[in-house]
C-alpha cells in the first residue's frame, strides 16, 4: 500500500464489507475495491482509506483577498494547499485540471507527498497569518486539514476552509475547533442548478452556512454569477435574504463568470449585472456586498455601513487605503465586523 494511503476517518461499516463514507453529505455506500464520488476514497476489504493523504497537488503564498475572505485579517498572506479531487462534478470549475481529474495514466494519484509539520513550517517561514484549504475541495481531504489545522493552531497561524459547504454535520463539529474563517461557494438559490450542474443539491449548503455562524467560525460567501443559469434578480434576491436572515455581517462576494470547462459557450458576465445584484445584497440587508472578479470596480472596496465612507480600497488582491482601527471606522467609530480587522 502506498505510504500516501492513510485510514480514514469520517466512515461507518457496513455488512458484506461494505462501508459508508460520513465525510460529506453524499454518504456515499462503497463495496470493496471501489471509491466513492470523490475518488479518493477507497474501501479496501472493508476499510476506508484516503488516497491523498498529505498529497499536495498545490501550494502557493496568497493574499488572504483572493481565497477571498475580505473582512479576515485583510492584507495577510495565506499559505494556500490542495490535494486533488472533489466531492461535486461542477460544469463551470475553474480548477478542474485538478479537482475532476483525478489519475495519471499509470492508474495513481498526482501530488507531492508533504507533511503537516512541513505545510506548517513553511506557513511560519513565510510569516503567513492563515494556512487556506482552497482551489480543489477541503472536505475531501479532511483527514490532512484535521492534522495540519492541529499543528497550525499550536504555532499561532489561523486557518480557513474554502469550501462548496457539502460536510458532514459530524465532520463539522470535530473540524470546527481548529477552522477560523471559511468562504462558502453557494453556487445558486436553486436544487434544480446543482443536480444538474454540481451532482449536488441545495439545502446541505445552506444548513452548513447557519452552522458554522452558529459554531463561531467567521463566514463569507461567494456566488458566481453565470449567465442564463443562476443569474435571474428572483434568484439572487433569494441569495440576499437568507443570508441577511443568517447574518447581515456576512460578506457576500457576487463574482463575474468567464467562458469555462464545459460552459464556454456561455458569455461572461455582464459588470453591469454584477452591480445590480450588488445593490440589491444591500437593499435586502447585507452590510457588505462586494463584486468579485472585477478588477478596480467601486464594488471591490468596504463601506462603513454607518457613514458610508471607504475604509478599505481594493485592486483585485491589493489593499489601496485602510481606514479601520481597532475593528471600527477611523472617521466615525461604527464597528466594522470581521476577524483581524
Amino acid at each position: 500500500m502506498s505510504e500516501s494511503f492513510q485510514k480514514a476517518l469520517w466512515y461507518q461499516e457496513l455488512p458484506d464489507h461494505k462501508v459508508e463514507c460520513r465525510l460529506c453529505r453524499h454518504y456515499c455506500h462503497i463495496s470493496p475495491s471501489n471509491t466513492g464520488r470523490c475518488g479518493v476514497r477507497l474501501n479496501r476489504d472493508g476499510t476506508l482509506y484516503s488516497l491523498v493523504a498529505h498529497k499536495l497537488i498545490a501550494r502557493h503564498l496568497d493574499p488572504i483577498e483572493k481565497k477571498p475572505l475580505y473582512h479576515f485579517h485583510p492584507g495577510s498572506k495565506s499559505y494556500s494547499i490542495a490535494t486533488m479531487g472533489c466531492n461535486m462534478t461542477c460544469m463551470h470549475c475553474q480548477n478542474f485540471e485538478i479537482s475532476q481529474v483525478i489519475q495519471d495514466n499509470n492508474g495513481s494519484i498526482k501530488g507531492d507527498d508533504v507533511e503537516p509539520q512541513e505545510i506548517v513550517r513553511e506557513a511560519k517561514s513565510a510569516k503567513c497569518k492563515s494556512i487556506a484549504y482552497t482551489y480543489t475541495e477541503p472536505t475531501i481531504f479532511l483527514e490532512t486539514v484535521f492534522e495540519t489545522a492541529r499543528l497550525a493552531k499550536e504555532a499561532g497561524i489561523k486557518n480557513c476552509l474554502i469550501t462548496n459547504g457539502y460536510i458532514t454535520e459530524k465532520a463539522l463539529q470535530d473540524i470546527a475547533p481548529y477552522i477560523d474563517a471559511v468562504n462558502v461557494d453557494l453556487k445558486a438559490y436553486s436544487d434544480k442548478f446543482y443536480i444538474r450542474f454540481c451532482g449536488a443539491r441545495l439545502e446541505p449548503v445552506l444548513e452548513n452556512i447557519r452552522a458554522m455562524i452558529d459554531l463561531g467560525i467567521w463566514v463569507e460567501v461567494t456566488t458566481l454569477l453565470i449567465p442564463s443559469l443562476n443569474d435571474s434578480l428572483k434568484e439572487m434576491e433569494g441569495i440576499a435574504l437568507f443570508l441577511a436572515e443568517s447574518s447581515p455581517d456576512i460578506p457576500w462576494h457576487i463574482s463575474r463568470f468567464k467562458p469555462n470547462h464545459q460552459l464556454r459557450n456561455l458569455p461572461a458576465t455582464p459588470i453591469k449585472l454584477i452591480r445590480q445584484c450588488r445593490k440589491l445584497g444591500i437593499e435586502k440587508g447585507l452590510r457588505y456586498v462586494y463584486s468579485g472578479n472585477v478588477p478596480g470596480d467601486p464594488g471591490e472596496s468596504t463601506y462603513c455601513p454607518k457613514c458610508g465612507q471607504t475604509v478599505i480600497e481594493r485592486f483585485g488582491y491589493t489593499l489601496q487605503h485602510y481606514k479601520i482601527r481597532d475593528g471600527k471606522c477611523m472617521i466615525c467609530g461604527h464597528p466594522i465586523k470581521g476577524v483581524g480587522m
